[in-house]
C-alpha cells in the first residue's frame, strides 16, 4: 500500500519519495529533534525514514510528505505512525525550519488525524510529545488533544521522557 494523497487549503500530502529524504535528514539533525532522541546522523535519519514509509506495506499507514500545493515546495513530514517500541499508534509531526509558525503542521495534522478516523475507522490515536517540547505540546492542544496520564508510553521512556496526547474521534 501506498500513502493516498489527500489535499488540504494549502498543502498536498503525499507518499514521501527518495528525493524527501534530504529535507527529513535536515531536521533530524536540527534543533527540534532533541527532542526526539536526536539530533540524529544521516544514516540513523535514514532508518527512521524508512520505518516510516515501510509502516504503508506492515500497517496500512505511515508517514506522507508535505508540500505547498501552489508550487510544491517540500514543508515537512505528518504521519501515523507505530514504531517497534511504540504501544499506540501515533500522530507525528515534524516540519522544516522556513515552515513553522504558519499554521501548516496544524493544518497537515487535522487533515491525517481526521483521515484516521473517516477512512481508517479509528476512534482514537496519540501523540508522544517530549515534556519540554512546547510548540508541540501547544499544537497537540490546538488540535483537541489532551494528556492521557494512563495511556502507556513507549517501550523505554519515563513520564519524564514523554507526555502522551490523545485525539479521540468526535461523536457525529
Amino acid at each position: 500500500m501506498i500513502a493516498p494523497t489527500l489535499h488540504t487549503e494549502r498543502l498536498t500530502l503525499r507518499m514521501p519519495v527518495l528525493d524527501d529524504f534530504d529535507a527529513y535528514a535536515e531536521i533530524m539533525a536540527g534543533d527540534v529533534d532533541g527532542f526526539m532522541g536526536g539530533p540524529f546522523s544521516r544514516p540513523d535519519a535514514w532508518d527512521d525514514y524508512c520505518v516510516g514509509i515501510a509502516g504503508w506495506a506492515l500497517h496500512g499507514h505511515g508517514t506522507w510528505s508535505a508540500d505547498k500545493s501552489d508550487d510544491e515546495t517540500l514543508l515537512g513530514f505528518v504521519g501515523l505512525n507505530l514504531e517497534f517500541t511504540d504501544p499506540e499508534r501515533e500522530l507525528g509531526w515534524m516540519f522544516l525550519p522556513s515552515a513553522r509558525g504558519k499554521g501548516h503542521a496544524f493544518e497537515a495534522a487535522t487533515a491525517i488525524r481526521d483521515y484516521a478516523f473517516a477512512t481508517l475507522g479509528w476512534s482514537d490515536v496519540v501523540s508522544y510529545v517530549d515534556p519540554a517540547n512546547t510548540k508541540s505540546r501547544a499544537l497537540a492542544e490546538r488540535l483537541g488533544a489532551t494528556i492521557d496520564p494512563d495511556a502507556p508510553l513507549p517501550e523505554g521512556e519515563t513520564s519524564d521522557d514523554v507526555v502522551v496526547y490523545r485525539h479521540r474521534k468526535i461523536a457525529a
